[in-house]
């Protein structure tokens, strides 16, 4: 029997997991999906927001700010890729300047350092591809850009080399509380635990549902964006937000961290939790609103579309959006609800793991002891485009598998796939290889690379090709069989 299981392998669940590693506790880590970070996660806005616009009542504004501080550290030591390139909130007339002052104090409440309301020459200075029409910005100099599946990733990565057990692939279908542990059935076998602590992102209410009787609900939103092509990543140097509204945040338009812009997201209310198909005419809206700000974004640049799912939590009676994070012990004795966990969320999470360890789960569980042996810092992951050309050389001469380039777009070598195959919560699939190396990442997409991952994965897992899965166990297949025998190749 575990101590604590924790449900979901998004950033909320393997983060957590990692924090609850400084305790010597047996911690499990489940999920249903192939890979870990493989939903919400996966497709967002890889914005670490400054925190001026969550109200200081909420959680949101109580975690934005702090978690945001606590940015750089983390990203050191989980080895990810980071950049505080700063934010702007642009304002267009006279009307949403006065929201701009709103938020400038609103973030002076929530503790949010070196707020800046700017004026239309020092916007322009700043960044002189915007619209001409824009006649001032919050700026706000702490937010920046992260990648949110490798940050996820190593969390997990850190959290296993720390003694946590991962288990991907398990469906959970029922928990049944036994009154002092918890049984969780999944589809690969049933799991004990004293404590439960439900990370299930979209499906959180689904999961506190199998314990006890509902008492808030998730409502799905679907997000597209576009990714263009490194050509156009830097067109802007910040973050760029329109001014808010009611429906959200707005399109915005931003640099990534791997050096690539993206736009969007628009938010789509929809019924089916697993619904990411995109539609032509949300990704016109997306374009639309976005030359609102940037009018001369390269829409010939973009090598990517796709959509991500969100939730707006809705609490008691289903009527009233509660528009929070729920972060809390629920009725159910040793059942932690972490849910709702929509924007700020990523940036949140550090100082959220920290409050749901040392506020929540130390109370319940008593005399805990420090684990002597944490490390909170991973193994470094070998990015061989980022080398010096000495470095290239010395690490060739001891595994020339470095020296083969399989995606030519990013320059990814074949030790650096072998490298994440083989690591804790390792590559199992594809786009797992994808999501930890950018093979497949560039402006091709991987067309020209994906075979050759097949391949790798093929032999370093001992499987044979078409075992190999692009992604989740029921995604399409890549490989269906043999199209003619090597003797009648011959």
């Amino acid at each position: 029997m575990y101590d604590i299981a924790v449900i979901g392998a998004g950033i909320a669940g393997s983060y957590i997991a990692r924090e609850l590693t400084r305790y010597k506790l047996d911690i499990v880590l489940l999920d249903g999906e192939n890979d870990v970070g493989n939903q919400i996660t996966m497709a967002n806005s890889a914005i670490v927001h400054a925190g001026f616009d969550a109200p200081a009542s909420k959680l949101k504004g109580k975690f934005n700010a702090p978690g945001n501080i606590m940015y750089e550290k983390v990203c050191e030591d989980l080895d990810v890729p980071f950049k505080r390139c700063g934010s702007l909130v642009v304002a267009h007339n006279e009307y949403e300047m006065a929201t701009i002052q709103e938020l400038y104090q609103n973030g002076l409440k929530n503790g949010v350092p070196g707020l800046q309301i700017l004026f239309k020459d020092e916007v322009h200075a700043m960044e002189p591809n915007l619209n001409e029409d824009i006649c001032g910005a919050l700026y706000a100099p702490t937010a920046g850009i992260v990648s949110p599946f490798e940050l996820c990733i190593h969390a997990a990565e850190n959290a296993v080399d720390n003694g946590v057990t991962l288990k991907m692939n398990h469906m959970v279908s029922d928990i049944k509380n036994h009154h002092g542990y918890f049984e969780i059935i999944t589809n690969a076998g049933n799991v004990e635990a004293k404590y439960v602590i439900n990370a299930a992102g979209l499906f959180a209410d689904n999961i506190y549902a199998m314990v006890g009787e509902p008492y808030f609900k998730l409502l799905a939103r679907k997000g597209h964006y576009f990714i263009f092509d490194k050509e156009a990543g830097s067109l802007v140097n910040s973050v760029i937000f329109p001014c808010p509204s009611k429906k959200g945040k707005g399109i915005l338009v931003a640099p990534t961290v791997h050096g690539n812009l993206l736009i969007g997201p628009d938010a789509e209310p929809v019924s089916y939790k697993g619904d990411i198909a995109t539609t032509g005419e949300r990704l016109d809206y997306i374009k639309e609103n976005a030359l609102k700000n940037c009018p001369d974004l390269p829409f010939n640049k973009i090598i990517r579309s796709y959509a991500g799912l969100r939730n707006t939590p809705v609490r008691d009676t289903y009527t009233t959006t509660d528009g929070d994070f729920i972060i809390e012990e629920s009725p159910v004795r040793g059942f932690i609800n972490v849910a709702g966990y929509e924007s700020p969320g990523l940036t949140s999470i550090p100082a959220v793991a920290h409050h749901v360890v040392e506020n929540i789960v130390k109370p319940m569980i008593p005399h805990l002891e420090e684990n002597p042996d944490y490390n909170p810092k991973v193994r470094k992951h070998l990015r061989f485009d980022e080398m010096t050309e000495d470095e290239k050389v010395e690490i060739i001469k001891e595994d020339p598998k470095y020296g083969k380039v399989i995606c030519r777009c990013e320059t990814i070598t074949e030790g650096e796939i072998i490298d994440v195959i083989h690591r804790s919560a390792g590559a199992r699939s594809v786009k797992a290889v994808k999501k930890r190396t950018r093979a497949g990442m560039g402006r091709c997409q991987g067309g020209f690379c994906s075979p050759r991952v097949v391949e790798i994965l093929a032999r370093e897992l001992n499987v044979p090709l078409d075992d190999v899965m692009y992604d989740q166990q029921d995604s399409a297949y890549i490989l269906s069989g043999h199209t003619k025998s090597v003797k009648e190749e011959a």
